[in-house]
């Protein structure tokens, strides 16, 4: 199964393209100088005397030992954007940075790339305090392999290459025991950058690092089902698994495809996750099952979050288990949505003192009272901002998939698929009934509007999602649509070709599936039924968040709030607020029964504001009044 991605979809989706608009006005921002500044200093190719008033801050510091550790995340952003859009100035401002990138390389003697200094790994394989050398540097060999594969950059790929007659002769001056000491400092996604690269060359010395490269001290106890990952930093063994599951992709040996597994049923399947979809307290994985003693501060890293997505949709391709796009799914709207690219919407008219938007989060907390904690645009540059732009570079990915003249909908964002099935073109229109009847649509002018009933034909906010697609196509063409249930409807879902019951489901660990001979106009509906969910967590079922449909909920809280309900549902706790503005639907909400109540938000509409999203319920006998 493929992933379709790139110019075969078309975001339709406001908020999704508003998402990679901004991320690519903060690619074009940022200056080549800049961006270059850490890898020139290293190379000797910067002649000023003092740093430049403008140079970047926070982990991109002259003084920061994983300097330039952005420039591989920027390129590997850009790769994508472009791949998505044809975006040719992003390109050539890419292309620029890699002309002076082989300068670089050049004056450094030819091999070495990166920017910081040869002397780091050697202080690794000493045993000196270093922080992570060779995290820093798989960004630029991603960035490059990125580069390569999606704008075709040969440049790109000389420069990786060459660099990685680096790492071959000086891996090579280890024995086995030692460098399995090395490979215990965070290496980032190198396994993963060797795997990139023995595909794209087919030279064996990627072979020979592939194999130094295999961590057996994370990977051995993995398969003999015992658990390495607890109280462990999350985000050095993730990459280190996506290298196995790329590994797998190219040489075809199961033994790697193992790794990914035990590594999925350990960090996830018997870890549980927050109602968000990620997991991590600290940067550490949180312990199996456990989860109440770690509501906190640095819950959910944003790198964690990217990168296991990265992990299910692989998983996803070679299963096509929907568990894995469900996965996606929850992260996506709790994760990636709610940690970047924050945009206030407030009514017309309303004024208060916080900005209106927000770059990044590193974490998403959740202890009550706490607020997200915003990254500024040139003084930060922690991981996650990196993967923050590569996060948002292409947003259309993921969406749909295809296994020879199967289709796959995985996630419900309008757009438009464009394959090839059967020899021919089809185009697949994707889009949602907001059942709004939008007063816009039947206005003649800003200041007329027709009498009708489309604006009463649903009075309230619907408790069904519907989502429509429409089939384009020359000729009939027999082919099958495979559409994702998602776990969070409230009963079973209904599906309609062409406005004639198809049939009805609630298995979430199938798709529902149509084969047929299409026709072009042909038409199918998904009815997803959806309200409000009390998840609680793993180790305190009194304790719990709410969903709507697969998006948290996060309550306006300056302190910790108990909720006293006298409802066993607990869902009901929480009802509409405010859900109507002009022609759209809002989702705001609030508490039924609270004093004072409390007001809740999706969580990736939070801002500035101390919020809470996990609660205690306590039933009481009496109904509150």
């Amino acid at each position: 199964m493929r992933e379709l991605k790139g110019k075969n979809v078309v975001l339709h989706d406001n908020d999704l393209k508003r998402r990679e608009e901004a991320n690519r006005r903060y690619l074009m921002k940022l200056t080549n100088d800049n961006l270059l500044f850490n890898y020139k200093v290293e190379a000797g190719r910067y002649d000023g005397r003092d740093i430049p008033e403008d140079a970047h801050g926070g982990w991109e510091t002259p003084v920061c030992q994983i300097r330039g550790h952005f420039l591989g995340h920027w390129l590997s952003a850009a790769a994508m954007r472009f791949h998505e859009t044809g975006d040719l100035e992003l390109k050539l401002k890419a292309d620029l940075i890699l002309d002076e990138l082989a300068e670089c390389q050049k004056d450094n003697g030819g091999q070495w790339a990166a920017p910081i200094p040869e002397k780091y790994l050697h202080w690794v394989a000493q045993g000196k305090a270093i922080w992570a050398p060779q995290y820093n540097i798989h960004k630029l060999f991603m960035g490059l392999v990125d580069m390569y594969q999606f704008t075709g950059s040969q440049k790109a790929l000389e420069i990786a290459d060459r660099f990685a007659d680096w790492f071959l002769e000086w891996s090579s001056t280890f024995t086995r025991e030692k460098f399995d000491d090395i490979l215990d400092m965070e290496t980032g996604g190198m396994l993963e950058a060797w795997a990139d690269l023995l595909h794209i060359t087919g030279n064996d010395k990627y072979k020979t690092l592939l194999e130094r490269y295999y961590r057996s001290r994370l990977f051995r106890p993995l398969l003999e089902n015992k658990d390495p990952l607890t109280n462990m930093h999350a985000n050095t063994t993730i990459p280190e698994v996506l290298g196995c599951a790329r590994a797998y992709e190219v040489t075809g040996e199961q033994r790697w495809m193992d790794i990914v597994t035990a590594y999925w049923k350990c960090a996830v399947s018997e870890r549980g996750t927050l109602a968000t979809g990620g997991n991590t307290a600290g940067e550490v994985w949180m312990p199996k099952m456990k989860i109440k003693a770690r509501l906190g501060d640095k819950n959910q890293e944003h790198c964690t979050v990217y990168n296991m997505i990265r992990l299910a949709e692989f998983l996803f391709r070679h299963t096509s288990h929907p568990a894995y796009a469900q996965y996606i799914e929850y992260n996506m709207y709790n994760g990636i949505m709610a940690q970047a690219y924050y945009q206030e919407y407030h009514l017309t008219g309303n004024k208060h003192n916080n900005p209106g938007s927000g770059l990044l989060t590193y974490f998403l907390p959740m202890k009550a009272g706490l607020r997200k904690d915003w990254s500024s645009e040139t003084d930060s540059f922690f991981c996650c901002h990196g993967t923050m732009v590569q996060a948002n570079a292409a947003l259309n990915r993921g969406i749909y998939y295809q296994d020879q003249n199967d289709v796959y909908v995985c996630q419900y964002f309008r757009s438009e698929l464009t394959t090839v099935l059967g020899g021919e073109s089809v185009r697949i229109q994707q889009s949602q009934d907001y059942m709004s009847g939008s007063m816009l649509d039947s206005s003649n002018t800003a200041g007329q509007q027709e009498l009708n009933e489309i604006t009463a034909l649903h009075e309230n906010l619907p408790d069904y999602k519907k989502y429509d697609f429409v089939v384009h196509t020359a000729s009939a063409q027999a082919f099958a649509i495979h559409l994702r249930i998602p776990d969070w409807i409230m009963s079973e879902a209904v599906i309609y070709v062409n406005d004639q019951l198809h049939g009805k489901s609630a298995d979430h660990n199938a798709f529902y599936s149509i084969m047929r001979n299409w026709k072009d106009g042909d038409r199918i509906s998904i009815i997803l039924p959806v309200g409000i969910r009390f998840i609680p967590l793993p180790d305190d079922e009194q304790t719990g968040a709410f969903r709507f449909g697969p998006e948290v909920l996060a309550g306006i809280c300056e302190n910790e709030r108990i909720l006293f309900t006298p409802s066993e549902d607990v869902s009901s706790e929480i009802i509409m607020e405010n859900e109507r503005e002009w022609g759209s639907w809002r989702y705001f909400f609030k508490t039924a029964n609270q004093d004072p109540g409390i007001q809740l938000r999706r969580i990736r509409d939070i801002g500035y504001e101390p919020y809470q999203v996990y609660f205690t319920v306590k039933k009481v006998n009496t109904p509150i009044s």
